[in-house]
C-alpha cells in the first residue's frame, strides 16, 4: 500500500485503480498532427487530380497535375522499380496508421474527483512545483528537488551538515500530505533522499 492510500481514508484500492485507468485513457492526447498532415496532403493531391481529370474531359486541362507525363512514366517504369515504390508507399501508409492508432503519452497526472464522470489532470511540472514547495516548508531544508518516476516520487532535500536524519520522515509526511490534498491518482510511493550541503 502506498503512502497516498494510507493517507486517504475511505478510498479503496480498486476504486482508485478504476479511476486511474479511466483518467489515463481520457487524458491521453490524440495524434492530431499526423492525422491533419495526412488528411491535408490527401485532400490536396486527390482534389487537384480530380480537378485535372474533369477539366481534361471537358477539353480545357488546367495543367496542375502533369497527367500525360505521369502516364508515360508509368508505361516506361519496369516492374522492380514499381514494386519498390509500392512497398515504400505501403510502408509509409502503415507507419502513419500505426501513429494514428497508438495513443500519445499522457502529459497530465490524473486527480481524484467525487464525480465519476469528471476527469481532471494536473501537469507534471505543476505537481513537481507543488511538492517541492511542500518539502521546502520543512524546517532546516535549504533546497528540494522532485522527480516524478513511473512508480515513485523522488524528493531530494539539501540541508546543512548538522541536520539529523529525522528530517526524511518530516519531508515524507509533508509531501504525502500535499499529495493527499491534491488527490493525485497512481503516483506511487514517496522516496526522500538527504543530501548535506557542502558534500
Amino acid at each position: 500500500m502506498t503512502m497516498l492510500q494510507q493517507l486517504m481514508p475511505g478510498a479503496p484500492a480498486t476504486a482508485q485503480h478504476t479511476g486511474l485507468r479511466r483518467a489515463s485513457k481520457v487524458l491521453r492526447p490524440a495524434r492530431t498532427l499526423p492525422g491533419a498532415v495526412v488528411s491535408l496532403a490527401l485532400t490536396a493531391g486527390l482534389g487537384a487530380t480530380a480537378a485535372e481529370v474533369v477539366s481534361a474531359l471537358l477539353g480545357h486541362p488546367l495543367g496542375w497535375v502533369p497527367v500525360n507525363e505521369l502516364v508515360e512514366l508509368a508505361s516506361e517504369t519496369t516492374w522492380p522499380e514499381a514494386s519498390t515504390a509500392a512497398l515504400v508507399t505501403a510502408g509509409a501508409g502503415a507507419l502513419m496508421l500505426l501513429l494514428a492508432v497508438v495513443p500519445g503519452r499522457c502529459r497530465l497526472v490524473p486527480v481524484q474527483t467525487s464525480d465519476p464522470l469528471i476527469v481532471i489532470g494536473i501537469t507534471r511540472t505543476g505537481l513537481r512545483r507543488t511538492l517541492r514547495a511542500a518539502a521546502q516548508q520543512v524546517p532546516d531544508v535549504d533546497k528540494a528537488q522532485v522527480g516524478l518516476r513511473r512508480r515513485t516520487i523522488e524528493v531530494t532535500v539539501v540541508t546543512a551538515a548538522e541536520s539529523s536524519g529525522s528530517m526524511l520522515r518530516q519531508v515524507g509526511n509533508a509531501v504525502g500530505d500535499r499529495l493527499a490534498g491534491v488527490g493525485t491518482l497512481g503516483t506511487g510511493e514517496v522516496v526522500v533522499r538527504l543530501r548535506r550541503r557542502g558534500l
